[in-house]
C-alpha cells in the first residue's frame, strides 16, 4: 500500500490531519497544471485552491482504486473551466501566459526556446495541448491521462502520437 493509499484511507476514517499531508503532496503539481490553463497566476491559484476544496467535499464518497491522481486532475480541469467561465471576457490576457514565465531562466537561448514553445502550442487544438501538458508537463502515464480525459487508452496513444508529429513538423519548419 502506497503512502497516498494510506492517507486516503485515514482521511475517509475521519483523520483530517492526513488531508494536509495529501494536499502538500499534490499542491505544487496541481498549481503548475492550473498555470497552464489559466490566463494569470492569480486565477491559477484560485483554481488550485478550488480543486482542493472540491476534494475535501468529495473525498468521503471517493472509492480509491489506485486512480487518485487522475481523479484529482479531473477536478482541477473542471475547476479551471468553471473559473474561466466566470472571468470577464473583456479582460485582456497577458502577453505571455504564466506557464511560459513561471520558470526563471536567463539568456537569449532560453527566451527564444520559450517563444518557440508558445508558438508551437498555438498550432495545437485545446485537446491536443491538454494531452501534451498531462504527459510531459505533469508526467502522467497514458493510463492516467485516459482516466483524466475519459478517453480510451488507445485513443490517447494515437492522439498523442499525432500531436507529437504535428509539433515536430511545426518545429522543423520554424
Amino acid at each position: 500500500m502506497t503512502r497516498e493509499d494510506e492517507l486516503i484511507r485515514q482521511i475517509q476514517k475521519g483523520r483530517q490531519e492526513c488531508l494536509d499531508e495529501l494536499i502538500e503532496l499534490y499542491y505544487p503539481a496541481i498549481l503548475r497544471y492550473c498555470l497552464w490553463h489559466m490566463p494569470d497566476s492569480e486565477s491559477a491559484q484560485d483554481a488550485a485552491q478550488e480543486t482542493f476544496l472540491k476534494l475535501v467535499r468529495f473525498i468521503g464518497r471517493y472509492e480509491h482504486r489506485g486512480h487518485f491522481k487522475a481523479f484529482l486532475y479531473r477536478i482541477a480541469a473542471n475547476a479551471c473551466i468553471d473559473i474561466k467561465r466566470s472571468l470577464p471576457s473583456a479582460e485582456p490576457l497577458s502577453e505571455e501566459p504564466d506557464y511560459i514565465i513561471c520558470r526563471p531562466e536567463s539568456g537569449y537561448q532560453a527566451a527564444e526556446d520559450r517563444q518557440l514553445l508558445a508558438a508551437a502550442f498555438t498550432c495545437l487544438q485545446e485537446d491536443q495541448r491538454e494531452l501534451v501538458l498531462l504527459r510531459y508537463g505533469q508526467e502522467l502515464t497514458l493510463r492516467e491521462i485516459a482516466a483524466v480525459t475519459g478517453l480510451p487508452l488507445r485513443t490517447v496513444q494515437t492522439r498523442l502520437s499525432r500531436t507529437l508529429k504535428k509539433l515536430r513538423l511545426f518545429l522543423k519548419n520554424t
